[in-house]
């Protein structure tokens, strides 16, 4: 202890004339183990007198080195433990059904014009009730069952719609949501057929809408997903704001980022009607629904992205392939009261703009325009907050 005290007493004259010595080279090593201080602090007091310049580090002063540890493998910068990948922002489409799995509430509004004939294939309402009246003057096209609303026969209507849905995603690639919508509707105009009276405008619950999704790719980049939609005969046919029947629409959904401002976005699906209404006795046709083939395309691109906030426009195609059915139309080619469809393809332009603040919530605006001449509705308008968590 006492050749301990005095070595440390001899050394600190020996550090400060080697700190003030520009020639003189001091090393420095972290002792590692109490046996290589002892040795260090030995080997010190045997060579004090050759070595005089060479200090010696005790236990208490030795210098700690902080060592880098990282999983990055060569090449890759290394992420901070604790931190997660960074998720897709959002679908960024209005029309086109959302590919993006996750937990969401939306609210939307919707305002459609002139459409010409509501009930064609039974996709906005259900088979006119003009055709309980003709039992008399057309019976053949007679159907006491018609349960769409009457018993006038519009020229043109106009109908707008607020849906509240909410979508679950206990999952990454599994999600389930409910879509509940309120509809109003009104006549624009009607045929001159007596004794059809005009019926008044409509307003009440709509179909409510269910349905599952599935990511079958889900990345940092790209979302490919399956979904899969029923629609329940929930809304009142009699006043226009359902269709009468059960539906079914499975589809395929993409996302897909190509840099992170320019993100394309897809669907290709099929609406099959489940019992529908009768079709008219003297065609070949199984009923007044029909299959309907959808397809949608989106490209975005991101025209400012802040800290809170972004700015995306998108303009969006889409279309639809009607394979079967019948649209009341009095003075058409059966009958003077209804007409085929098998065949018919509409297809919609949707231009858009969508605002989002934040991780969590957003807004849409939009203006579709029919560019066909056969349609389901001449211009629609959309709006939509949505919040996801």
């Amino acid at each position: 202890m006492k050749r301990a005290v005095l070595v440390l007493i001899f050394l600190c004259p020996c550090a400060l004339r080697a700190q003030s010595s520009s020639s003189s080279t001091t090393t420095i090593q972290s002792v590692a183990s109490g046996s290589a201080q002892v040795n260090t602090v030995a080997k010190a007091d045997d060579n004090l007198s050759a070595q005089p310049d060479i200090p010696t580090v005790s236990p208490s002063d030795s210098v700690s080195v902080p060592t880098e540890q990282t999983n990055a493998k060569p090449g890759q910068p290394s992420t901070p433990s604790g931190t997660s990948t960074p998720k897709i922002p959002g679908s960024m489409v209005g029309y086109i059904d959302d590919p993006i799995v996750g937990s969401q509430v939306r609210i939307r509004y919707d305002a459609a014009f002139d459409d010409e004939f509501p009930d064609r294939s039974e996709f906005i309402y259900a088979k006119c009730a003009c055709y309980r009246g003709l039992a008399t003057a057309i019976p053949l096209a007679f159907d006491p069952h018609a349960p769409g609303p009457g018993p006038g026969v519009p020229t043109a209507i106009n109908f707008q719609e607020l849906h509240m849905l909410a979508e679950y995603s206990p999952m990454r690639r599994f999600s389930a949501f409910v879509d509940v919508p309120i509809r109003w509707l009104q006549a624009q105009g009607f045929q001159p057929i007596p004794p059809f009276p005009a019926f008044p405008d409509q307003s009440g619950l709509g179909d409510v809408t269910a349905g599952l999704k599935f990511a079958a790719i889900a990345t940092d980049h790209t979302y490919v997903t399956f979904q899969a939609k029923a629609y329940f005969p929930s809304g009142d046919a009699t006043k226009g704001l359902g269709t009468n029947h059960y539906s079914v629409e499975p589809s395929i959904l993409l996302y897909h980022s190509f840099t992170s401002k320019f993100v394309l976005e897809g669907q290709v699906g099929a609406w099959l009607p489940i019992n529908g209404s009768a079709g008219v006795p003297i065609t070949d046709s199984e009923g007044f629904a029909g299959n309907i083939f959808l397809y949608g395309i989106g490209p975005s691109y991101k025209i400012y992205s802040g800290p809170h906030f972004s700015l995306t426009p998108v303009i969006e195609l889409f279309g639809w392939h009607v394979t079967g059915g019948f649209q009341t139309q009095p003075g058409g080619p059966v009958l003077g009261a209804a007409a085929e469809v098998d065949g018919l393809n509409i297809v919609n332009i949707k231009a858009g703009l969508r605002a989002s603040f934040g991780p969590h919530n957003s807004i849409y605006v939009g203006f579709g325009q029919a560019v066909t001449h056969d349609d389901w509705y001449k211009h629609i308008i959309r709006a939509e907050y949505r919040y996801t968590f």
